[in-house]
């Protein structure tokens, strides 16, 4: 059977919901593998509208299963009311249905203040976060003194468990000259919602394995994009943890073989959320068009978001990051109006032309995009299904943007509407 992961070759909000709901319809099973609630997608379901942002994608379907692996931290809270949320629209949530990872580590209040503080106190350097405290919470796991999801089992072991880690954080908010964070009270609302956690929880890695050797089709979907990923993106304007296809194996406990087809969710210009270096980005009236024909705003925070032509460099280089095998071209309809399209295909730095996007903040900070220019086509493509429909101009763009970042255009998305999408591909299928 085929396992595909879907991860943003961008910086996120690259519309992964859409072909994530085709591809969900799909799957047996839909792992969340990375991050926490500061990224959500929207789905539209016969006329619908879910919003999540911890839940996999394939809760809203029946007769499927949603997986929070031990990669994803988890607000407790935020689930149990993301939960409630959806039962309201109709959508049964059991034991059966959702199964989360034992090993998940928790966001709780303290990672939520701390997160305030340090954006607030960083002023001008700040890294533009959703103060929803994943940050902290990734922190105290890779310090090894985080509370997950097994630990709500034993109130005696909670307790332990959170005196290590506020031993932590009060030395950090007592620097500070923050108000120290007291237990007793935490470990009252812990207890009471326990039980509501516990029920989904499991050894996910098992899980994962019995999936496997029933021959279930398993579909990967990461949150943000690779170019926001801890390691390979621009640091530190990054989220805490590994957004690359390889956090796919990691994030849930199998192997990398399981990974069969990796499908990055790519946005026909781009955009970017919060702070950080962006090469391309247009402050003039383009960049505000594309904001508005794209509808540029965030899911979960509702933040506006910068935008900017596409950039081939940056895009080839997260295809070889994450070994990706055919991109999903989405918002192709926005660029309809344009007299011009440009695509970025090189960088001067200081002079020198580079093929790559430096590691270094500060030279990040100062290339320059090289811009290769296309006619635009000035038509509609909105609603398009058929390949042999678009503009010859579109079709140049497609061709020259497939080439130049070395894999295959799978889809090409021309509304947001699921059914408006030209399929060249299905990675299911391949």
């Amino acid at each position: 059977m085929q396992n595909v992961v879907v991860v943003g070759s961008q910086w996120g909000d690259e519309g992964k919901g859409k072909i994530v709901d085709w591809l969900s319809e799909q799957a047996d099973i839909v792992v969340r593998f990375q991050g926490g609630h500061n990224a959500g997608h929207t789905l539209v379901i016969d006329g619908k509208v879910y919003k999540l942002k911890l839940l996999p994608s394939g809760i809203v379907r029946s007769n499927k299963v949603s997986v929070i692996g031990n990669g994803v931290v988890v607000d407790p809270w935020a689930l149990l009311e993301e939960i409630k949320g959806i039962e309201k629209q109709g959508v049964t949530v059991t034991e059966e249905n959702l199964v989360l990872a034992e090993t998940a580590s928790l966001i709780l209040p303290f990672h939520q203040e701390m997160d305030e503080i340090r954006e607030d106190l960083a002023g001008k350097g700040k890294i533009g976060t959703t103060r929803r405290g994943i940050g902290p919470a990734y922190e105290d796991k890779v310090g090894r003194r985080s509370i997950r999801v097994m630990d709500l089992k034993s109130e005696s072991n909670l307790n332990k468990r959170l005196e290590v880690v506020l031993a932590h954080h009060n030395a950090i908010r007592k620097g500070l000259g923050k108000k120290l964070f007291e237990k007793e009270k935490l470990i009252e609302d812990l207890l009471k919602i326990a039980p509501s956690i516990l029920k989904y929880s499991q050894p996910v890695w098992r899980k994962m394995d019995q999936y496997r050797s029933e021959g279930k089709k398993i579909l990967f979907e990461g949150a943000q994009g690779i170019l926001l990923d801890v390691d390979h993106g621009t640091y530190p304007y990054v989220t805490s943890s590994n957004t690359v296809a390889g956090a796919a194996s990691t994030g849930t406990g199998v192997g990398p073989k399981t990974i069969n087809y990796v499908l990055g969710i790519t946005k026909a210009y781009t955009t970017r959320v919060g702070e950080g270096p962006f090469p391309t980005e247009l402050t003039d009236k383009i960049g505000e068009s594309l904001g508005k024909r794209g509808k540029e705003f965030g899911t979960v925070t509702g933040r506006k978001r910068r935008c900017g032509w596409f950039d081939g460099v940056l895009v080839r280089q997260t295809v070889k990051m994450s070994g990706i095998d055919g991109i999903a071209l989405t918002k192709l309809d926005v660029l309809d109006e344009l007299e011009e399209i440009n695509m970025c295909i090189e960088y001067d730095l200081d002079g020198t032309k580079i093929d790559y996007l430096p590691a270094a903040a500060e030279d990040q900070a100062r290339v320059k995009p090289i811009y290769k220019t296309f006619k635009g086509w000035k038509s509609s493509t909105q609603g398009i299904r058929n390949y042999d429909e678009l503009p010859r101009e579109a079709k140049i763009y497609l061709s020259e943007l497939e080439d130049f970042i070395g894999t295959k255009i799978s889809s090409i998305s021309t509304s947001p509407e699921r059914d408006d999408t030209i399929l060249v591909e299905n990675p299911f299928k391949v």
